[in-house]
């Protein structure tokens, strides 16, 4: 099953980082904080990504293509330039990356995609928010309930979209994204999606938290699994100090994989 990760998008609130570099590529710890989202996914066993990004694409490009060697303890004769691999220390994963158009909307660049996920289950996520949350627990919730879309809810007062939750938790009864005054249960961000989703889409210009989800509840196919445990996302200067702080802890609640 692959991996889609939101990884486009200009990231504005996080200004002081993200002139230089897109969101997904700010660090946290000294890596990106893509790769620990790609970490919490590969911990599960699902090592197949694909990126789906737009502004500033060449840094991501250019980060998996060099990531591997600077990873690796290599020889390199200067004379021939072969390069002779010593020790290798990286992850079993493969990476598509995916230029979907800097203007494109989060619904847009799901669809544009469909070519390279294949009309098969996929889980999705935002390339941007960290969380300790059972990937497996939500896909056997997911299986079981027969949902087109599973989403994984969290508790975060403020800024997020607000979500009403079925009295059992399993059901979504509605969706609502980024109210100011929106409180209790958000939309996490970490998704199981069906391939009926792509039929949802209009085009470009739909982002995936609008007239898809709207839409995929009104049909009664949007489960929720709710994540009682860790999760934050990376919208602010802030939040980036806040992530950082946990990782210098040395016991950074989102890496299960430790």
């Amino acid at each position: 099953m692959k991996v889609v990760i939101l990884a486009g998008g200009y990231g504005s609130r996080l200004s002081e980082e993200t002139t230089l570099r897109p969101k997904p590529m700010v660090e946290v710890g000294g890596r990106p904080i893509i790769w620990h989202i790609m970490k919490l996914y590969s911990h599960f066993g699902f090592n197949e990504f694909v990126v789906l990004a737009g502004y500033k694409a060449d840094h991501i490009k250019t980060y998996f293509l060099n990531y591997a060697m600077c990873k690796s303890d290599f020889t390199v004769d200067l004379a021939t330039g072969e390069v002779t691999v010593v020790k290798s220390n990286v992850e079993p994963w493969k990476v598509t990356v995916l230029d979907t158009g800097v203007e494109t909307m989060t619904g847009g660049r799901i669809k544009r995609a469909r070519h390279i996920i294949g009309d098969e289950r996929f889980l999705l996520t935002y390339g941007d928010g960290v969380s300790d949350t059972n990937i497996q627990k939500s896909i056997e919730l997911h299986e079981r309930d027969g949902n087109w879309i599973t989403l994984t809810a969290v508790t975060q007062p403020g800024r997020y979209g607000a979500l009403s939750l079925s009295q059992d938790a399993t059901r979504v009864r509605s969706f609502r994204e980024k109210r100011a005054s929106d409180g209790g249960l958000i939309n996490g961000g970490f998704f199981v999606c069906e391939p009926e989703v792509y039929d949802l889409i209009d085009g470009d210009d739909d982002m995936w938290e609008d007239a898809p989800m709207t839409r995929a509840v009104s049909l009664g196919k949007v489960g929720s699994y709710w994540h009682r445990g860790y999760w934050q996302s990376m919208d602010s200067l802030r939040d980036k100090m806040v992530l950082e702080k946990a990782w210098e802890s040395g016991n950074p609640p989102w890496a299960i994989w430790k």
